[in-house]
């Protein structure tokens, strides 16, 4: 029979457990073992005695609890039957897990539940090799990084959904915000997996959560997010959903045509915008239903506003809705002939700028002619625009003779042909003498 001279460790990089193929061994052979190893040798199903790392030799002064199992005589070469583990206690701190299938998480936050995905990493070292052996390497050859997450998996799947679930609800935190405490919750869910470990000899020296993601393609997560998006539309804007729904009544009803009250409906909505929904809304429906109920009345004794059709009576100057002068018919309609200085074009009250050559619509205060940019005064009724008083700048009427704020004299004799001039114009208006 052959005796075994020299035993070594002989596996791979990633291997944590690895078992010499002889069982043959005598006294006198040489156990090598490595740094950051140890070396256990087995005999009958159980783990005797435990080496560190160094040069051994198998005698009876280095094996003594093998020694008393198959009693072997002082001197001489006796062969006997036992097997030789290394483990590699090195700290391995690349070992990637993840969860194979989604995790259904209820949201704490909106209630609904969403799968959520998570992968990560963890670092461990064997810290009791013969506990680790014993517990977990059993029969086995080897035993490998593969191995190593193939065992715990299920054991970090259920602790990581618990975990997640424990931080979030504890918390108060959304799933769609839980990668801004990843640093936290690889520090929760290490405290959870470390002590299961630790009852295999295994020391966890970290976890680190690297992602929590959420499929973009589920129906709970596309209506989540875009609810998100509409709320964060409305903070925007400065409305809550049951102004929303208020306003789609008010625009559908305005977009009804057909309707009397769609006017009506028309100028709630604008109103709601500005000055609160609750007034507004109010208003026009009380305006519907007072429209309604004289609908029914003696047509005799009521008439249509011309500026915004509501009921009014005969004898009623202004409209009580809009304030429209029935007697002044051609106040409102001062610029409605108005046409652009520039290009000719109609302009429309309340218009900035000319639509078609973007000139901009200087009105006159009194008939609303296009006055251009540098004219005093109106071609169309003789308005003349107020100048500005010289002393202390406040806008005065033009003929005023003296500003009723400084009292300033606005009245000067041009010094070379002595004519009065008004105001304060850089050229005499007689002789084209220049003031300085």
């Amino acid at each position: 029979m052959a005796i075994v001279e020299v035993i070594k460790y002989n596996g791979g990089p990633d291997v944590f457990a690895w078992k010499y193929p002889s069982e043959e061994l005598g006294t006198w052979t040489q156990l090598i073992v490595n740094e950051s190893q140890e070396a256990i040798l087995v005999k009958g199903g159980k783990a005797l005695d435990v080496f560190g790392s160094g040069r051994h030799t198998l005698d009876t002064a280095n094996i003594p609890i093998l020694n008393n199992l198959v009693n072997l005589p002082f001197g001489g070469r006796s062969p006997f039957t036992a097997e030789v583990w290394f483990i590699n206690k090195v700290y391995s701190l690349d070992i990637k897990w993840g969860t194979a299938s989604p995790i259904q998480i209820q949201d704490p936050k909106y209630g609904v539940f969403i799968p959520v995905r998570s992968n990560g990493v963890f670092g461990i070292h064997v810290e009791d090799s013969k506990k680790f052996l014993i517990k977990l390497v059993g029969t086995l050859s080897v035993l490998d990084k593969n191995s190593i997450v193939k065992f715990f998996r299920g054991l970090y799947i259920t602790k990581v959904k618990d975990a997640v679930s424990q931080y979030l609800i504890h918390n108060q935190v959304s799933v769609l915000e839980i990668n801004a405490y990843i640093d936290e919750l690889s520090t929760f869910m290490k405290e959870r997996i470390e002590p299961t470990m630790k009852e295999y000899g295994i020391n966890l020296v970290n976890f680190y959560v690297n992602d929590l993601s959420i499929p973009e393609d589920d129906s709970a997560v596309i209506k989540l997010k875009d609810a998100l998006a509409k709320r964060a539309e409305m903070n925007i804007i400065g409305y809550n959903y049951q102004q929303e729904r208020s306003f789609d009544t008010l625009e559908g009803a305005a977009k009804n045509t057909g309707s009397s009250s769609a006017p009506i409906m028309g100028a709630g909505l604008g109103l709601g915008m500005g000055v609160g929904l609750g007034g507004s809304v109010g208003n026009a429906f009380g305006s519907i239903s007072g429209e309604i109920n004289t609908s029914n009345r003696d047509a005799n004794k009521y008439r249509e506003c011309p500026k915004c059709h509501t009921a009014m009576k005969k004898d009623q100057r202004f409209c009580g809705t809009c304030g429209f002068d029935t007697e002044d018919t051609g106040k409102d309609d001062k610029n409605s002939d108005v046409k652009c200085s520039n290009c000719g074009a109609k302009l429309i009250k309340n218009m900035k700028f000319c639509p078609e050559c973007g000139n901009k619509y200087n009105p006159c205060p009194q008939c609303g002619y296009d006055m251009p940019d540098e004219a005093t005064k109106c071609d169309k009724c003789g308005y003349e625009a107020p100048i500005s008083c010289s002393g202390c700048g406040n806008m005065i009427s033009k003929g005023t003779k003296f500003c009723p704020e400084c009292g300033m004299s606005l009245t000067k004799n041009c010094p070379k042909c002595g004519i009065s001039i008004e105001g304060s114009p850089k050229f005499c208006p007689e002789c084209g003498e220049k003031f300085e």
